[in-house]
């Protein structure tokens, strides 16, 4: 996905190296161990890799709130998006896997570059996991969320027609169309929660995309974009879940 490398290089972003094979996983297994335990996929940052993702904090923080839950750190670095199968690697690196482990209930969140992983991966493969935790996403283009904005929201915003596929032109707007759809499908935005700092330089993206979630899904708090902030959130988040079930 040759235009994705472009709209990251614009944050800012710094490793650039390809893929030599499947997506890398670290698990971390879940302090209760239950026979039948849920599994937290979590896809990293811009320019993070594995052992930057293993140091985020972010799976004891998943694991605070929910003891019972295998986390899975999944190294689906910038190179996997720059070879345009994000989703599928995905789905057949680390999803399939899991599933033929027998897990049932798996939850796919992922910071920045990764929370646009984990939309994209819905696109392709809508309702395939449980849910979506979605930390500071990229949503495209700074141009792309003022037409959103200006149009009052995803609501009210106009995609266009859809596209026969999902390429490098039209990925950014079809990332929208599915926070669009929410509004729609409640039963999916039940489905999905955000998490923000409200530093961040995404922050304006996330506002817009909050009012289609359902009430208590997405969490504002202090800070900006990075790690400290999202395993806050996560926790709070992932104990939210909990509550829930």
């Amino acid at each position: 996905m040759g235009g994705l490398l472009v709209s990251i290089l614009l944050v800012g972003c710094a490793t650039l190296r390809r893929p030599t094979g499947p997506i890398a996983v670290r698990p971390v297994p879940a302090p209760q161990q239950l026979a039948e335990r849920p599994l937290v996929v979590v896809l990293p940052g811009r320019g993070d890799d594995l052992d930057d993702l293993a140091a985020s904090g972010i799976a004891a923080a998943v694991q605070r709130a929910w003891p019972q839950a295998d986390v899975l750190l999944a190294g689906a670095t910038l190179g996997y998006y720059l070879d345009g199968d994000v989703a599928a690697r995905l789905r057949t690196d680390v999803i399939e896997p899991a599933r033929r482990q027998g897990y049932q209930e798996i939850w796919l969140a992922g910071a920045s570059m990764g929370g646009m992983g984990a939309l994209l991966y819905e696109r392709a493969y809508p309702h395939d996991v449980t849910g979506l935790v979605l930390m500071a996403p990229f949503m495209g283009k700074p141009s792309l969320v003022r037409e959103v904005a200006v149009a009052g929201g995803p609501a009210t915003w106009d995609p266009g027609p859809m596209p026969a596929a999902v390429d490098p032109d039209n990925y950014q707007r079809e990332m929208w169309r599915l926070v669009k759809d929410w509004g729609v499908h409640p039963q999916e935005a039940a489905r999905v929660w955000l998490i923000c700092g409200e530093d961040d330089r995404f922050i304006d993206a996330a506002r817009l995309m909050a009012p289609m979630l359902a009430k208590g899904h997405y969490l504002e708090t202090a800070g900006g974009h990075d790690w400290p902030v999202w395993d806050a959130g996560a926790e709070q988040v992932f104990a939210r879940i909990v509550a829930g079930r």
